[in-house]
């Protein structure tokens, strides 16, 4: 197998298991408390995950993520003041959409990029305008605190 098409094999199989661990942690009522409990370990370890994934800006962020998962297709716009970053597909919702899971949004995708944003720039303004699971896009916007 050729090393493309193997690595869009595992991003495949990848997205899945996080699906299927969605729907189970939603079966056991438990998906909402470990949320925040990632949550919470994302922000607190985000400066190191940065700088293990060379990441050193806000926009690197998106892109880093996109190359190695494969997931989302984001698109970054720049502002004044800061970033807005948009995604109109993405496997890891499709995926829990065909299962019919909650959200995979925040577990696994948002709030990790959050922690990576403010382990760079703990100033930094992190809000989410939209996600596809309930909109046509996803939108997150990163006004710098530097």
């Amino acid at each position: 197998m050729e090393i493309d098409k193997k690595l869009k094999t595992l991003q495949m199989f990848y997205a899945g298991v996080l699906a299927d661990s969605v729907l189970r942690f939603q079966k056991e009522g438990v998906l909402e408390k470990i949320t925040a409990e990632k949550r919470q370990e994302q922000l607190a370890g985000g400066k190191a995950r940065a700088a293990q994934l060379g990441i050193q800006k806000a926009e690197q962020v998106f892109a880093t993520l996109q190359d190695i998962f494969g997931c989302a297709n984001w698109k970054i716009d720049h502002n004044k003041g800061g970033i807005e970053a948009t995604a109109t597909t993405c496997m890891l919702c499709a995926f829990a959409k065909k299962l019919g899971t909650d959200s995979p949004c925040h577990i696994y995708c948002l709030d990790a990029m959050e922690g990576l944003v403010k382990g760079i720039d703990p100033d930094a303004e992190y809000s989410v305008g939209s996600t596809l699971w309930s909109d046509n896009e996803c939108k997150v916007t990163i006004k710098t605190g530097k």
